[in-house]
């Protein structure tokens, strides 16, 4: 009997709210490091985007240096990856990432001869964890987009 009160006592501590509060992995202010994102398909379902963001510090309180690299698959002309420089605001449990394109490591396809420029991604993003952001790619198209950090090491 003493056994099944110690172990209902360590489950209820377990999952009390202030275990959970206390807990760093939820603690949202924490959003540096690297995070992989997808967008939800886009144009009529013939595009997706994947791919990863590095957040570093900057200098100015609530601005953040990052670097991202997005892959651009699209039945309608093929895929594209390229090499984002950018910079995040952090204003509450919102985050703007404003890019500019550093590198284009593969261009699309090209359709009935027209050649596509790669327009540079920005995001509109509401923070809901430190291990999770979602909201819209803001770029020659809009489309929801979720941001998820590996809980594993980074070595």
């Amino acid at each position: 009997m003493l056994a099944r009160g110690l172990a209902l006592a360590a489950l209820i501590a377990l999952y009390a709210p202030s275990a959970v509060a206390d807990h760093p992995e939820d603690d949202p202010s924490d959003i540096l490091g690297v995070w992989s994102f997808q967008t939800q398909p886009y144009r009529d379902g013939a595009c997706l985007m994947t791919g990863t963001m590095h957040l570093s510090h900057d200098e100015e309180d609530g601005v953040y240096d990052c670097e991202l690299t997005a892959l651009e698959m699209c039945s309608l002309w093929g895929q594209s990856i390229v090499r984002q420089s950018c910079t995040a605001r952090r204003f509450g449990d919102q985050v703007s990432v404003r890019s500019q394109i550093a590198e284009v490591l593969e261009r699309k396809g090209e359709v009935e001869g027209m050649q596509f420029n790669y327009v540079p991604d920005n995001f509109a993003l509401t923070v809901k964890s430190s291990m999770r952001m979602y909201g819209s790619l803001v770029s020659a198209v809009n489309a929801p987009v979720e941001f998820r950090r590996s809980d594993e090491g980074v070595s």
